[in-house]
């Protein structure tokens, strides 16, 4: 067993035992007494800001003190997650991410400020998601196929957008270069990092940028402006928030079929029934009628899980990550 995988099946033990055991004589019953803070490493006005505001508006509600969202983006999720790891155990420091910053970013970096395994500890596995693939509205094409039909024929390479070196819109580039690229991509795919999928659509929709990976949040003011068109969606199954859009593998391109998925954790130490309690609450909004709607309008799937069952995901899911990084070659120093 490699001394990764280890610290990833320790995460189970950790989430279940010392963190809880460790913070029980220092519960506080009477949390929240003021504001509790969500960081969120992502562009203000980005898909996951916009989702956390939706469940900040219903926590607050529930906890009876204001719950506010604070976006800290910057190097993939490491910004913001760097804040939480070090802020206070007290139980008023949140993050809420997206799998990059556990799965994607220990393989992706030689050395993070942070340790995601001992520095947080997982509170909920909030939603599943979906990403798009998203292109100009005046495109020459309506399909993959076309596209990279297209491609081919353009001349020099074709860019195209992610939130970052080593976000899983970035590595979904990198599997969709093999994919319909050729060996390497055959240099007929250039990737352009962006800070969030917002300002990426933007070039698209001006035309400095060929295609983009993006949310249906993100995306969807700019399709219903006429602006941009999506061409597929990644993921095991259609969204429910854009049901007409065909998968990928719908389109004969296998491979696209990996989770994303956003979740919540706090602090190390942060007391175990504080941990609870926001988990417990955090499912109460989730699962509300209009507050599920408004996270499947966004491309999001609710789930709620307990804080040991967002650490079997992490155990599960990071294999699948890191094997991609390793064959895509990606690395960030």
């Amino acid at each position: 067993m490699t001394r990764k995988a280890f610290g990833r099946r320790t995460i189970v033990g950790a989430a279940l035992s010392t963190p809880f055991l460790a913070s029980a004589g220092r519960a506080q019953s009477a949390w929240p007494t003021r504001p509790v803070r969500i960081v969120v490493p992502f562009n203000p006005g980005g898909a996951i800001d916009a989702m956390v505001r939706v469940i900040a508006d219903g926590l607050t509600a529930r906890l009876g003190q204001q719950v506010l969202v604070d976006p800290k983006p910057g190097a993939n999720t490491i910004v913001g997650a760097d804040i939480v790891a070090k802020a206070a155990s007290d139980g008023y420091t949140f993050l809420i991410t997206t799998n990059s910053t556990h799965t994607n970013n220990p393989s992706l970096y030689a050395k993070l400020p942070f340790d995601p395994d001992k520095d947080l500890i997982p509170v909920s596995l909030v939603s599943l998601g979906t990403i798009l693939l998203v292109v100009k509205a005046d495109a020459p094409f309506d399909d993959l196929r076309n596209m990279a039909a297209w491609v081919k024929g353009l001349g020099r390479p074709a860019t195209y957008g992610s939130w970052g070196v080593g976000s899983s819109g970035h590595l979904y580039g990198l599997l969709f270069e093999k994919t319909l690229g050729g060996p390497g991509g055959g240099g007929l795919y250039s990737h352009v990092p962006y800070r969030g999928d917002v300002p990426a659509l933007q070039d698209v929709a001006n035309g400095t940028l060929d295609l983009t990976w993006a949310s249906p949040t993100s995306a969807k003011p700019q399709i219903a402006a006429g602006r941009v068109k999506p061409l597929a969606v990644a993921g095991a199954k259609r969204s429910a928030s854009m049901p007409n859009l065909g998968t990928f593998a719908e389109q004969l391109v296998a491979g696209f079929d990996l989770s994303l998925f956003v979740a919540a954790y706090a602090p190390a130490g942060t007391p175990a029934d504080i941990v609870n309690r926001m988990q417990q609450a955090i499912r109460a909004v989730i699962t509300e009628p209009a507050v599920a709607q408004k996270l499947i309008e966004q491309g999001q799937t609710p789930v709620g899980s307990t804080p040991a069952e967002l650490a079997a995901v992490l155990v599960r899911e990071t294999p699948i990550w890191a094997d991609l990084i390793t064959q895509s070659g990606a690395k960030v120093e």
